[in-house]
């Protein structure tokens, strides 16, 4: 059986009950989709955001931590920036928190399905391959800015 990401409801439920999010693998360097994705978070979402790097000190501003467990706070969702072969690692310190993370979310690109069954049996919900910046703007009617049918239904009267 094909694992496949929880439907686009769920999505939208998972972003409107996250209150908290570690960017594991956010870069200071302002071309890399990481630090495009914190600007988006820190500037258009109500979400509290951590950053974890163990080779930068501040991003945007903000305090850099080397790794989830030096976090001061237990994040509900987890995003993800690392390479393919580093996300059992990541994946381990995830289920070392406590409490656990309710979300795993892997950025475009990053599709690992034992993975994914991994840590779905630890109880976690994950999203593979998916933007966190891109689903939250397409659920907050923020694509349609940028010439995309987000599929959210207004009231308001196009200009």
């Amino acid at each position: 059986m094909t694992w496949e990401n929880p439907p686009a409801w769920r999505r939208q439920q998972i972003l409107r009950d996250t209150r908290t999010v570690a960017v594991v693998g956010a870069s200071p360097n302002p071309a890399r989709a990481s630090n495009f994705v914190a600007t988006y978070l820190l500037a258009s979402t109500a979400f509290d955001v951590y950053f974890v790097n163990p080779n930068a000190s501040t991003i945007l501003g903000r305090a850099v931590y080397p790794s989830l467990a030096e976090l001061p706070v237990a994040p509900d969702l987890v995003d993800v920036f690392r390479r393919p072969e580093d996300l059992g690692g990541v994946l381990d310190e995830v289920l070392a928190l406590d409490p656990v993370p309710s979300t795993f979310w892997l950025q475009f690109g990053l599709f690992d399905e034992d993975l994914a069954r991994r840590a779905e049996s630890a109880g976690l919900t994950v999203v593979m391959d998916r933007c966190l910046k891109v689903e939250h703007a397409r659920f907050a009617g923020g694509l349609h800015l940028a010439g995309f049918d987000t599929g959210v239904i207004t009231s308001r009267r196009r200009d």
